[in-house]
């Protein structure tokens, strides 16, 4: 089965994935996050200072390394997101701003930067929409979408906001309807969302429920510091 793990920020996509992948033995995919793929093609340059075509560049190139990833995995896997994400993330911030945090004159500046983009970005976007949609519908049998429960990690280094989250949660939601890909919500802690996925997709456990979280809490605090690490020497 090809299981994608859906949400927005904040909501315990890595955690989740990380631990039922344990939990079942299914193997686990991620694409690298946008941060982590930032310095690579823009040395020394924050996600919040990138102007729609260098975000849409990273969006695309996550979409490739996703797509590469999972075509591996013959048998089946769990992602820590999906194709949608960097698609609804894209969407979602030219709607409410580059940087949704910024506020007052920041804010006002942010959307003048945007209007030299809207009508050339417009073809482009329809574009990456069929094809993100298109690959969605042949790559994954079934959506588990967290939606938000928890507060947003205030680490510094994410350039989110609630209504941002309410918006890519929105669109994910919308987007899988219209696509017509089986998902169900889950809600709880990592042991509580674990036991309703088993019981409800009867698949294999390999190892106690408790071990598997704790497993994969280490897994994501390990992720976490390296990216906070990362985003700190840019600040310096």
């Amino acid at each position: 089965m090809r299981i994608a793990i859906s949400g927005t920020y904040s909501t315990g996509k890595t955690t989740t994935s990380y631990a039922l992948s344990f939990l079942t033995g299914i193997q686990r995919t991620h694409a690298q996050t946008m941060r982590e793929i930032l310095p690579i093609i823009h040395p020394g340059k924050r996600l919040e200072d990138c102007n729609p075509a260098e975000l849409y560049e990273l969006g695309i190139r996550r979409l490739t390394e996703r797509v590469r990833c999972e075509a591996e995995l013959k048998d089946g896997f769990i992602s820590d997101g999906s194709a949608l994400h960097e698609w609804v993330y894209g969407r979602a911030r030219l709607k409410v701003g580059l940087n949704p945090n910024e506020k007052g004159l920041k804010k006002v500046y942010s959307r003048i930067r945007l209007l030299p983009y809207t009508v050339p970005m417009s073809d482009f976007i329809g574009d990456y929409s069929r094809l993100v949609k298109e690959y969605t519908s042949a790559a994954y049998d079934l959506f588990i979408h967290l939606p938000i429960e928890f507060p947003i990690v205030k680490d510094g280094h994410r350039p989110v906001n609630e209504k941002f989250r309410i918006l890519s949660n929105e669109y994910l939601l919308e987007t899988l309807s219209e696509l017509k890909i089986p998902f169900f919500e889950i809600k709880g802690s990592v042991e509580e969302r674990l036991k309703k996925i088993i019981e409800k997709l009867s698949l294999p456990v390999r190892m106690p429920l408790e071990e598997a979280a704790v497993l994969a809490k280490q897994e994501t605090d390990k992720r976490n510091s390296i990216e906070i690490e990362y985003n700190d020497s840019l600040r310096v």
